[in-house]
């Protein structure tokens, strides 16, 4: 009997797992979709789910009218440098966090996770104006030190939770030996945390990729990412549907290969340290 419950539970949490995954994957679905038809079967109503004209015109269009190679260049540049440039930071970081704690420990963390609910709106007339200063507005180097900064906290905090399953005993027989702390980070913290620090990584990569607000607001030609690229063909008049789902497929593409590639080491960096 109990065995029939339990049999009867998983299959129910797989199709409510089944569900969720599909209510999520749908608009991206549609988006793609959308991309191969011609412009007035894209805004049809009803809508055309699969009975369409298919055709590639789209992508022609949106590549002939705007260099895709150069966004994707951008959106690669920023989102591998922002997260290169947060690990260096982070890592020193989290491993003071997690193995030389203090009273405000716990509460440095929650001030910097509070950062994240700052509106960055509120913010953003101050660094443009530095920005401009210093002639740095639309460049890769100022959008990569921003999105490492937005970033930062999520990244210490996920970092901090994987250091925390760490045995200290281990770290500490390291400086035994005569491991300084640089080799006790690089040589011992390092290769135990790697699936942490990869799940960290890739993550914050997504998170630059999509972020949106900054480089709208803080680029026009020279480091503009995908989400640049998306916004040129969105329009209040004109019908641009169908272009528009081409340059949103065109820019979500490289993202969802690593990630569909990538899930392996994601799950298993999230789940590092569950089971002791």
């Amino acid at each position: 009997m109990a065995r029939a419950v339990s049999t009867q539970r998983k299959a129910s949490l797989t199709v409510v797992a089944w569900t969720i995954g599909l209510l999520i994957f749908f608009p991206i679905l549609w988006t793609m979709l959308t991309s191969f038809k011609p412009e007035p079967q894209a805004i049809a109503d009803p809508p055309m789910f699969l009975d369409f004209d298919w055709t590639l015109e789209n992508y022609g269009v949106v590549e002939e009218r705007s260099d895709y190679l150069n966004y994707l260049w951008n959106s690669i540049l920023l989102s591998i440098g922002s997260t290169v440039l947060g690990l260096m930071v982070a890592v020193p970081a989290a491993w003071s966090m997690a193995f030389v704690p203090t009273k405000r420990t716990k509460d440095v963390l929650l001030w910097m996770l509070s950062t994240k609910m700052l509106p960055a709106v509120g913010v953003l007339y101050p660094i443009r104006l530095v920005l401009i200063e210093a002639d740095l507005l639309d460049t890769r180097v100022a959008l990569i030190f921003i999105l490492m900064l937005i970033n930062l906290p999520i990244i210490i905090w996920m970092l901090y939770t994987y250091f925390k399953e760490i045995p200290r005993e281990i770290l500490e027989a390291a400086r035994m030996d005569g491991a300084s702390l640089r080799a006790e980070i690089l040589y011992v913290l390092t290769p135990m945390a790697l699936p942490g620090i990869a799940s960290t990584a890739l993550l914050n990569v997504i998170l630059a990729w999509n972020e949106a607000f900054w480089t709208l607001t803080l680029t026009t030609v020279d480091a503009a990412p995908l989400t640049a690229f998306i916004v040129r063909y969105s329009s209040p008049e004109g019908l641009f549907y169908a272009k528009l789902s081409a340059a949103s497929t065109m820019a979500i593409a490289p993202i969802l290969i690593m990630g569909w590639f990538s899930q392996k080491q994601l799950v298993r960096g999230l789940t590092f340290g569950a089971v002791k």
